[in-house]
């Protein structure tokens, strides 16, 4: 893993140094909607990403606080990643993803969460929080 370096005091500068890569974002996403907690898991996403690129954003977000890494508990060779407080305020940054990719890319369709969405986004953003927390403690 790569050190970052804070290029400068900008808020948005210093979260895009964290956050500012696709797979990085994939792999939060992939925690909070689709529940995926293993190395194993991640790889199996849609996007395919690579083996060392997924070490190396696993190590980052680690490294940054977004998430913590333990032992299974099935299998000692395989680890499990969970969410932190400051993983699980990342949320409403993927949600708003999500609503502006629904709306300006229009071949991304997931009918179920925009429908929740559209319901009531701070619910839905709050059911997640609350969804990622529990998981965080299990």
């Amino acid at each position: 893993m790569k050190e970052l370096k804070q290029r400068s005091t900008c808020p948005v500068s210093s979260s895009l140094d964290v956050l500012g890569d696709k797979w990085s974002l994939l792999i939060l996403r992939d925690m909070v909607f689709a529940k995926k907690s293993t190395y194993g898991q991640f790889l199996q996403s849609e996007e395919k990403i690579a083996t060392n690129i997924l070490a190396d954003r696993l190590a980052v977000l680690e490294t940054h606080g977004l998430l913590t890494k333990a032992v299974a508990a099935d299998k000692k060779s395989k680890f499990t990643y969970r969410l932190t407080e400051k993983g699980v305020d990342t949320i409403p940054l993927i949600v708003e993803l999500v609503l502006w990719g629904a709306k300006h890319c229009p071949t991304i369709v997931n009918a179920g969460l925009l429908a929740e969405l559209q319901a009531g986004k701070e619910a839905t953003v709050e059911k997640y929080q609350q969804l990622a927390r529990e998981n965080a403690l299990a």
